[in-house]
């Protein structure tokens, strides 16, 4: 496995919520190597979107990544959970991904310790369970999905992908009707609507 390259993550942010579906993320992890098919996404369209953290530009020390290059970590706290996001438009355009579910594909046993023997299909279908899985901290922040010991590797190619609205946005207006969520058709790891 080796980190993709910085360009990859140089195209429309929808486009690449789409061909993130079917990457690895790759976690060289101190207790072994932890590597998931991302098989769900999530985009994030800056200023205009009332679901984004940037939504009207919103500059904070949390945000501020957001407003860097494309391919950098946006990690942030929901409740006990770490979420991970990929960066993403020009700089200066506060878009991000949020990888919202991956399929588990090397390292099951350290993800079925690192999620306390929870049933395998419950590991890593949402995104603060494949943070806890993969063991992904928050120490990621502003690093680069292009750099080891945690990145994006070329993965497998998903024959169908389907888009439709983003989960547990409901107080953002319009928003939660904008078909920003990619998922790979009928995968099991893919989290479910509430």
């Amino acid at each position: 496995m080796k980190p993709i390259d910085m360009s990859f993550f140089h195209q429309p942010t929808l486009e690449l919520a789409g061909n993130l579906i079917g990457k690895y993320i790759v976690h060289e992890h101190t207790s072994g190597l932890l590597i998931g098919k991302i098989v769900e996404t999530e985009a994030y369209m800056g200023a205009e979107d009332r679901a984004a953290h940037s939504f009207g530009n919103r500059r904070t020390k949390r945000t501020e990544v957001m407003f860097g290059e494309p391919g950098l970590i946006y990690t942030y706290q929901m409740h006990t959970h770490t979420l991970i996001n990929v960066v993403s438009g020009v700089v200066g355009t506060p878009n991000a991904i949020l990888i919202r579910a991956v399929e588990p594909i090397e390292g099951l046993e350290l993800m079925k310790e690192f999620r306390n023997n929870l049933p395998t299909k419950q590991w890593t279908n949402g995104p603060g369970k494949l943070t806890k899985a993969m063991a992904i901290s928050m120490e990621y922040y502003g690093k680069c999905w292009s750099e080891k010991p945690l990145y994006i590797a070329e993965g497998e190619q998903v024959t169908s992908i389907s888009t439709g609205p983003r989960i547990g946005i409901e107080n953002s207006g319009e928003a939660v009707h904008y078909p920003y969520r990619y998922w790979e058709t009928n995968n099991t790891y893919v989290s479910k609507t509430r």
